[in-house]
């Protein structure tokens, strides 16, 4: 059995960002690896999440979770090869999916360290397709939402590793009509092309509620907001009556430094009897196996596609969130440490 690390590389926060994050708001740092401790597990990560959520807990404010602190490492989802364990139930070589991303290593509870197949799947889909962002996809379409076969769809942020999947779900459980919005003119094509939506525009190319109006002349009965903002506005008034709103993410104000205007047309809500509602995901962890089940399939048979931009190496990691946030993704956006 080969030596274990004594030291590590990790991402710290060392400042919190007023508006838009900056490179200097971060710290790459060495750091010591402890042997794990009974009852816990010391993972080498081979791959790291970087997902919009993370902004939110940048800043120093109560929420639904704690935010980062200042000089600590940051965390996430990863998935990586446990090198020594002290932990019935999982071996030196198992695969592990886990929260404690942002660093090379980490010595994590075993109870929090969940076994992974990389045979059944590649590891990194344990991160998207099928980890936090699918099941997000799959539940707050169909169980937030209430999906029924027929619905008109609409998803912002649809080439993003939610919105891609929630648009092909709502294809494969029968929508009549499926729409997207992306930030690209070669991220629309890819969502009309290659992930089966009926429809998709470019944001940037005009107000979104005339191109949202063009592309679902009889209305929408469902829209999925990941962004908030003008799309949500442009959602509300095409929106059919009785239709609903999952609120997963509002990635157009995450890095506003001032209050943003709330959309102007809620009056609307009451006439058409609008149910919006937000959603987290570890509201649904009941759906989990169905899901599993489910979307594996779909994998298999090749109904499901899903895209990853996978940034190389530890030191940028960073650079990948960046870009997350700049809308520079397809797909789900992975740090690999795979070496």
């Amino acid at each position: 059995m080969s030596a274990l690390p004594t030291s590590g590389r990790e991402w710290h926060l060392v400042s919190r960002p007023n508006g838009w994050p900056v490179p200097e708001d971060f710290a790459l740092r060495e750091a010591p690896v402890p042997a794990p401790g009974e009852g816990r597990v010391l993972v080498r990560n081979l791959h790291f999440s970087v997902d919009p959520y993370m902004r939110g807990r940048m800043n120093d404010v109560k929420s639904y979770v704690p935010p980062f602190q200042l000089d600590q490492p940051m965390e996430g989802g990863a998935v990586g090869e446990v090198i020594a364990s002290n932990a019935e139930g999982i071996e030196v070589g198992d695969h592990v999916l886990h929260g404690l991303g942002w660093r090379e290593y980490a010595e994590v509870e075993a109870g929090h360290a969940v076994k992974v197949d990389g045979s059944a799947a590649p590891l990194t889909a344990y991160l998207g397709v099928l980890g936090m962002t699918g099941l997000t996809a799959y539940a707050g379409l169909l169980e937030t939402a209430s999906f029924k076969e027929g619905d008109a769809v609409f998803v912002s942020g649809a080439a993003g590793a939610v919105g891609s999947q929630v648009g092909q779900i709502a294809r494969l459980k029968g929508a009549s009509r499926v729409i997207g919005s992306a930030g690209s003119d070669e991220k629309v094509k890819r969502l009309v092309e290659e992930y089966g939506f009926d429809a998709a525009f470019n944001y940037k190319n005009g107000p979104v509620a005339e191109q949202l109006k063009a592309a679902a002349p009889d209305g929408i009965d469902v829209y999925f907001d990941n962004v908030g903002g003008e799309h949500l506005e442009a959602a509300i008034s095409v929106l059919n009556v009785h239709g609903r709103v999952t609120v997963c993410g509002m990635i157009a104000q995450y890095n506003a430094t001032e209050p943003t205007p709330a959309p102007r047309n809620l009056a609307l809500v009451i006439g058409k009897r609008l149910r919006l509602q937000g959603m987290m995901v570890r509201d649904h962890a009941a759906l989990q196996p169905r899901f599993v089940e489910e979307v594996s399939g779909w994998l298999r048979s090749g109904e499901l596609k899903y895209d990853e931009t996978v940034v190389e190496g530890m030191e940028n990691g960073v650079d990948a969130f960046l870009g997350l946030l700049r809308g520079e993704n397809t797909g789900k956006m992975i740090v690999s440490l795979a070496r």
